[in-house]
């Protein structure tokens, strides 16, 4: 059977070979509960056990979203990835705009930018270049 499989708006052609539970194969277990694209409702109950998906106890945390510090609220960018920090781009006191580069973290021979989420000034930069860092390790906070 052909199927046309889409992928990031690169379609593609795929071949599938269905198997029968008599052919030495176990039978495939039930599908995970999708959810079409753009963030509606799927049809049909939602999967049983667990807060639902509109539930703030199961909203994933932003790597940038607003922390409390002691009685001042800060702004703070984690490392969205573990990897290797290959240069840092800000420094504490110098003002920012968002969307601006604040450090570039290298993970499989591979660069990625961190941006700021918020113009501000730059309170503390807590990585420097040849640093490992963490998933979700803070990199740099905000007055």
């Amino acid at each position: 059977m052909k199927l046309k499989i889409t992928v990031h708006g690169v379609a593609y052609e795929v071949e599938v070979e269905v198997l029968d539970p008599g052919d030495g194969f176990a039978p495939p277990s039930p599908l995970p509960q999708m959810r079409p694209a753009g963030g509606g409702a799927a049809p049909g109950p939602p999967p049983a056990g667990g807060p639902s998906a509109s539930s703030p106890a199961s909203a994933p945390s932003s790597a940038s979203a607003p922390q409390a510090g002691a009685g001042q609220a800060t702004s703070s960018v984690a490392s969205p990835i573990a990897g290797t920090v290959v240069e840092v781009k800000c420094r504490p006191g110098e003002a920012v705009q968002a969307g601006a580069v604040l450090l570039v973290i290298e993970a499989m021979k591979m660069n990625t930018t961190i941006t700021a989420p918020i113009g501000g000034k730059v309170k503390r930069v807590a990585a420097a270049a040849g640093d490992n860092v963490r998933e979700g390790e803070i990199l740099v906070e905000f007055e």
